[in-house]
């Protein structure tokens, strides 16, 4: 009997189809099968779908896609329909793949049968029920469900504990685990449905060992076991590890991504699972996902650990504690990314026992913005610990960046980065700090008293913008109690701040008197970014918009008992007469509490008058103090101008139209105490007044007589009898 007769009586036909060619070729039972005219053929593949249930064609596509990942027969069950759509009856196709001729290619050919199979009636078993629309429909949605969580988690632990908890329809397994690779050895990466310890045995397996995962990690094909006799046929060397689990059958899959495989995935049943074609598309499909899911919570864990690596060498511990100060610090980074920017701060110890306090921000939030950052903090180490200035320090940190930026340039990037930054040495044992700063904001200065105030200092170009800039040194001294901020422009502006706005809000923060810096450094980052932030709901609520950095250093110890209060020194020299404006915005500051704004206004005049006669009349720079100092309500402010001259003021009786001489003569109306006191090679001229306008306690406070000057008339005004004073040289007159 021929072959073709035993085909057809046994109802089974013969297909070629060859998906690059598009043509599908029939012997004449399988023609009849698909409802097209019996005889033998070349047929276009349209003319052949066109006979099948749109549903069971698609399907096609899965289970070719299956049969080429696993090199087994392609299997499916199809519905034939007539023109009108009418299911006439149900055949099954058995087919070998054919891989493409050329390496990559992705034209295939599938070779194999048709035969007719009859469906089951309602309520009865046989017949798989994988063809039914229900279970189609159930394994839709689980796989719908699948693919949402598995792409929601974030982390290898949610990933394994998300596939875990996955209900497959019908055949849901009881044991899982996920097999990585260590080197030439399998590890498991995570498990389920096991005791703690039970994975030890399967950790010292090598790649090269007859077990089944490491068989699918080295060829990339999945390996499904229906039965422990299957399992021990197939694997006698390993089943003894297998044996003790009490398993009926095992399915493992590998995990490829990108054509790579990863690991394996076992999901090992307590009862007999036939591993149909319909349920190894399930694990397949699941399988795939399950590698996709790890593979991006791997590369997020990668990008976290790099984050924190990063961010551990940028944020170094501050380092054994200094001596008579306290320092304090916190970084936050933008959200999102990397976790990490161009902000930074360091605290250096120094080659004269002082410390150099630095705090920047390069340009940018990207990964280039990082590195240059981190080049560039070491850099100013290096330079530090040489020994350098703060101005030399900040020079050569400039001419670094210029040549580190250059070095990057090439036609992806957009032009060379920035950088601003401030540096300052301080002395632990006299509170000084020498500060040097680069285009970055103003330090803060909070007063023993808890008052908070910007301290102007001299600044020069960001880093990296011209290679030959100077960077003056301002000098500033703390005092026992007070507290220095620094800070990235972050820390202001975030959340639609300017400057101004941004200062309004941080200063309560500030001045709420916390002797904890680590409160307080928390208090000013969660005045940004926690529930007391300025923007509380909206778009703008809890937005990341810059880096922060903060940098906070108090000097231990208090003012001596019954002095404490603020103060605030500056220098003021010749080539900077607009240093004037700056000191009168430090003493508005300083005062902006007191009780009478009147007063508050003459202190102003008063210290205008004084430091102009000093560039006025002399060739050297002026230094200004002013300190309050007593009890809210009945404190005392004293402001002394000291200047290299010896030459003492005089006052003057300056005319109705004179634009100067009156200097003296605002003194004696204005401050309930003034006077002028040498100083070896020059002098300090200096006035008082008192919040409560009560008599100052003591000769010294109330400046009565000459005050040690030699002047008639330095003292309290409205004094009777006081002597006017001559008329002074044109040169030495210091009366304006």
């Amino acid at each position: 009997m021929r072959t073709d007769d035993v085909l057809a009586a046994t109802a089974t036909g013969l297909w070629h189809w060859d998906n690059g060619a598009g043509t599908v070729t029939l012997d004449a039972e399988a023609a009849r099968l698909l409802e097209l005219p019996p005889a033998a053929g070349v047929l276009r593949e349209s003319a052949v779908r066109s006979r099948f249930h749109p549903v069971d064609w698609n399907e096609i596509y899965g289970v070719v896609s299956l049969a080429l990942a696993e090199g087994t027969l392609a299997e499916a069950r199809l519905r034939i329909v007539d023109p009108q759509g009418r299911v006439l009856r149900t055949v099954r196709s058995r087919a070998k793949l054919l891989p493409p001729q050329e390496p990559g290619g992705m034209d295939y050919s599938l070779v194999g049968t048709l035969q007719e199979v009859a469906e089951p009636q309602p309520g009865t078993a046989g017949a798989h029920t994988t063809i039914t629309g229900d279970w189609r429909r159930s394994r839709e949605a689980f796989l719908l469900d699948a693919g949402r969580a598995l792409a929601e988690a974030r982390s290898t632990e949610e990933v394994l504990r998300v596939a875990a908890s996955l209900s497959m329809p019908g055949f849901s397994p009881d044991g899982l685990a996920v097999f990585g690779i260590a080197g030439d050895r399998l590890s498991i990466t995570g498990h389920h449905g096991h005791k703690a310890g039970d994975e030890a045995p399967f950790n010292e397996i090598r790649l090269d060992a007859d077990y089944p995962a490491a068989e699918v990690i080295r060829t990339g094909r999945a390996i499904y076991l229906p039965s422990p006799e299957e399992y021990r046929r197939r694997y006698p060397t390993t089943w003894p590890l297998a044996g003790p689990f009490a398993r009926q059958s095992w399915a493992f899959l590998p995990l490829t991504v990108a054509g790579r495989t990863t690991g394996a995935w076992l999901a090992a049943f307590r009862h007999p699972v036939s591993f149909s074609a319909e349920e190894r598309s399930v694990l397949t499909t699941v399988a795939r996902m399950l590698a996709q899911a790890l593979a991006r919570a791997g590369i997020a864990e990668t990008e976290r650990e790099l984050s924190l690596g990063l961010q551990r060498s940028m944020m170094p511990s501050l380092g054994p504690a200094v001596p008579g100060m306290t320092v304090a610090a916190r970084y936050v980074p933008t959200g999102g990314g990397l976790q990490v920017g161009g902000d930074w701060y360091d605290m250096i110890p120094l080659p004269n026992g002082r410390i150099a306090l630095v705090i920047g921000d390069v340009q940018g939030h990207d990964v280039r913005a990082a590195g240059l950052m981190g080049q560039l903090r070491i850099a100013l180490r290096a330079y530090a610990a040489e020994g350098h200035r703060p101005d030399a320090v900040l020079s050569r940190a400039s001419r670094f960046l210029i040549g580190l930026t250059d070095a990057y340039e090439d036609g992806e990037e957009t032009g060379p980065r920035f950088a601003t930054c401030l540096y300052a040495e301080a002395d632990p044992e006299t509170g000084v700090l020498d500060i040097a700063r680069a285009g970055h904001p103003d330090p803060v200065v909070v007063t023993a008293d808890g008052t908070a105030m910007i301290r102007q200092t001299e600044g020069g170009l960001p880093l990296g913008v011209e290679a030959d800039t100077d960077y003056p040194t301002s000098r500033l001294t703390l005092g026992p109690g007070e507290t220095i901020m620094l800070c990235t422009d972050g820390l202001i502006e975030t959340g639609g701040h300017d400057m101004a706005t941004g200062w309004i809000r941080l200063r309560p923060i500030l001045e709420q008197q916390t002797d904890d810096l680590e409160k307080l450094a928390d208090a000013l980052v969660q005045a940004v970014h926690g529930p007391t932030a300025h923007y509380t709901t909206g778009p703008l609520a809890d937005r990341r918009e810059d880096d922060i950095a903060v940098l906070l250093l108090r000097r231990d110890g208090g003012a001596p008992q019954g002095l404490v209060g603020r103060r605030t020194t500056l220098t003021i020299a010749q080539a900077e007469p607009e240093q004037i404006s700056v000191a009168r915005q430090q003493l508005r500051e300083l005062l902006r509490d007191w009780a009478d704004p009147e007063q508050v206004d003459a202190a102003v005049l008063m210290t205008s008058e004084m430091a102009t006669n000093v560039l006025v009349h002399t060739d050297g720079d002026a230094l200004l103090v002013a300190k309050a100092t007593g009890e809210h309500g009945e404190r005392r402010l004293r402001v002394e101008v000291a200047d290299g001259s010896d030459e003492l003021p005089h006052r003057r009786r300056p005319g109705e139209m004179a634009s100067s001489g009156r200097g003296l003569v605002l003194m004696e109306m204005l401050a309930d105490a003034w006077g002028v006191d040498p100083r070896g090679a020059g002098k300090s001229i200096w006035f008082e007044l008192y919040e409560s306008n009560a008599e100052a306690p003591g000769d010294e406070a109330a400046g009565t007589g000459t005050s040690g000057t030699g002047i008639p008339g330095a003292g309290t005004p409205g004094t009777p009898g006081t002597p006017e004073a001559p008329e002074a040289p044109e040169r030495g007159d210091r009366g304006d």
